[in-house]
């Protein structure tokens, strides 16, 4: 596939004007059906929108509305996710099945308003139930507001690059198959750049996208990774990137070889096209933070940056970028850390009202409660957690009871800091660790909270990273670091000055992150890993961020058109979950209640240290069972 960089300007202008032409709001449709599409020499039909893969890019102004209206045609049911929207006092349209709106059943349509209001740069929307992800996700590119522009040389063509996963299974069937029965399903067949793997795969080479350009002119990437599995080494042969925004938020220019990204994030850089013309290859290497022992897809992924005009080539193949290597965290980190916000955009919290602490983990335990999809409750299963609880889904969504009053939907007792403290990043933790307690759980937070929130790693059961997403809010990254968070002396090396405003972070493995936001956006707003297998396994939650005082401090009240919701609000253990305990300890469902609009906040409480001991007969047991459930790579 090549595309000129006229043909992109054009595209690209007329698309604006037909959006900015009236002030009356842009209204688009979104048609969620089955679509055949052929990858890696296999054809399949896979769930799109307006039958493209990726999905069309919108565009908009900043601080403007749109109106999306979502039809499902498709087999299964749907939701939309604006991701990095803030949606001001509009969780209504955030899109998370069961957390803001029951999914759209196939057949039906959800009318959804889209208010971006700080947001300028590059955000973008996906589908936010089951693993529909994967194939139901387009860029949002934010142009600044008439009158303003970018506070760096306007680029002489602007491209949307986005990252992907194939899998030659059917991406349902997947799901049902490996991540409902909480076995490690195998990894994709391949990762893809706008829609297709490159020429390093089979029957691909005709299909790989390339980018035509002028010597001498400066072009801006916009970058999504929309991959559901492993983060990303991005570079182009041969030329250096300046990084100058990230999820929507300009950053100060930094010059680098490589970028690196999680899924949910998404980068803008400018390059310039100075090298002697040929062609080159702009690749994408997979990271993995728990690497080796986490299986990846090794492939390169690849397209192909070619100069306009007459000469004679160099090369005989394109070069190849010189990326980090699969496993490489400090490079992650050396990256992430280059991140600073422009100085005249920063409001970093400096007073803390309210803080945080939350590890993230993977799990291990038996399959009680048909957590497993009908595995014997005698059967050992995956499951992953946010401070040692695995979210439940309920089929009523969170922000439908809150409103409305609904008890016995969730529970307010998220805590603020984990129940159990131990060395986080230890090389062999406890099995009675290893378990979860199943449970819906929100924490709540009154209406202007400063609130620092720690992400701490740990390495129960798998090691690896995290990338951990906030909705509803951007957060300030103030730090970032390897092993256990140290409350003494991490802190004193927090950046206040000019920390990165994103809305997704990787935590790294083994290691912590530390983000500060206010809590100026009343309603329910989801947070979750973006890795899609640890989220659907239970590593989310939900904050209730409380109305304030004055009108312009409320939610908004719900669209007519909120899809409905079916099964009378019972508890089932879809979405997430997790899993009883191997050898012993807690685990199980608490039962769930509490008065919505009576929160108490789950606070600090009592802290119980867990030391010492060792179980070396169980924990060889569960290292036998680790082994039985790894996947089976040559499957597909």
């Amino acid at each position: 596939m090549k595309i000129s960089n006229f043909q992109i300007f054009l595209v690209f202008q007329y698309c604006a004007s037909l959006l900015h032409s009236t002030n009356a709001q842009a209204r688009y449709k979104f048609i969620v059906q089955e679509t055949p599409f052929t990858r890696i020499c296999r054809s399949k039909n896979i769930l799109t929108v307006n039958g493209q893969f990726p999905g069309p890019t919108l565009f908009v102004q900043k601080g403007e509305t749109i109106i999306v209206d979502v039809i499902n045609n498709g087999r299964y049911n749907v939701t939309i996710h604006w991701h990095g929207v803030a949606q001001p006092r509009n969780p209504w349209s955030d899109g998370p099945e069961f957390i803001t709106q029951c999914p759209i059943q196939p057949g039906q349509k959800f009318t959804q308003k889209v208010i971006f209001s700080t947001e300028e740069g590059t955000v973008w929307w996906h589908a936010h139930s089951d693993w529909s992800r994967a194939t139901v996700h387009g860029a949002i590119i934010v142009k600044p507001k008439a009158g303003t522009s970018y506070p760096f040389p306007k680029p002489y063509a602007e491209v949307p690059i986005i990252i992907g996963n194939w899998w030659i299974q059917d991406i349902m069937e997947l799901y049902k198959t490996y991540v409902t029965k909480r076995v490690v399903p195998p990894v994709s067949n391949a990762f893809l750049i706008n829609g297709q793997p490159g020429d390093f795969f089979p029957c691909s080479r005709s299909g790989t996208f390339t980018l035509n350009v002028d010597e001498g002119k400066t072009y801006m990437l916009r970058i999504v990774n929309a991959a559901i599995e492993s983060s990303s080494f991005f570079g182009i042969a041969n030329h250096k990137l300046t990084v100058v925004g990230s999820d929507g938020s300009y950053t100060k220019p930094f010059e680098t070889d490589y970028i690196a990204m999680a899924p949910g994030q998404t980068i803008d850089v400018l390059f310039d096209a100075d090298q002697i013309p040929n062609k080159y290859y702009m690749a994408l290497r997979v990271y993995d933070g728990g690497y080796p022992f986490v299986p990846l897809d090794y492939a390169i992924t690849t397209t192909i940056l070619q100069y306009n005009g007459a000469y004679d080539s160099p090369f005989l193949i394109p070069p190849l970028p010189n990326l980090p290597f699969y496993g490489d965290t400090d490079a992650t980190i050396k990256f992430a850390s280059s991140m600073r916000s422009l100085a005249d955009q920063v409001n970093v919290p400096l007073t803390i009202d309210k803080h945080l602490m939350m590890t993230v983990s993977m799990n291990l335990g038996q399959c009680v409660n048909n957590s497993c999809d009908g595995r014997s409750s005698s059967e050992i299963g995956y499951g992953a957690s946010m401070s040692n609880i695995s979210f439940m889904a309920s089929n009523i969504d969170i922000l439908r009871a809150y409103y409305n009053h609904v008890n016995g939907v969730y529970d307010t007792d998220f805590p603020d800091v984990p129940k159990y403290y131990f060395d986080f990043t230890a090389d062999r933790l406890q099995p009675n660790l290893w378990s979860p307690k199943l449970s819906t759980e929100v924490n709540v937070l009154e209406y202007n909270t400063n609130v620092e929130l720690v992400f701490q790693s740990t390495s129960l059961v798998l090691v690896t990273d995290h990338p951990m997403h906030l909705h509803g809010y951007s957060f300030y990254v103030v730090g970032i670091g390897l092993g256990n968070f140290d409350q003494d002396k991490d802190p004193l090396n927090y950046n206040l000055v000019d920390p990165p405003l994103v809305n997704t972070i990787n935590v790294p493995v083994n290691g912590w992150t530390t983000v500060r936001f206010k809590a100026d956006n009343p309603g329910v707003w989801f947070m979750h890993c973006h890795l899609e297998i640890h989220s659907s396994w239970g590593m989310e939650m939900a904050f209730i961020v409380k109305d304030g005082k004055s009108a312009d401090q409320k939610m908004l009240p719900p669209p007519s058109s909120m899809p409905p919701c079916s099964g009378g609000g019972v508890l089932e253990e879809g979405g997430g979950g997790g899993v009883d305990v191997v050898g012993g300890g807690g685990g199980g469902v608490d039962e769930v209640g509490g008065g919505v609009h009576e929160e108490e906040e789950g606070g600090g409480g009592s802290v119980d240290v867990v030391g010492g001991g060792e179980d070396n007969e169980e924990e060889e047991e569960a290292l036998i069972v680790l082994s039985r459930l790894a996947p089976d790579k040559n499957k597909t």
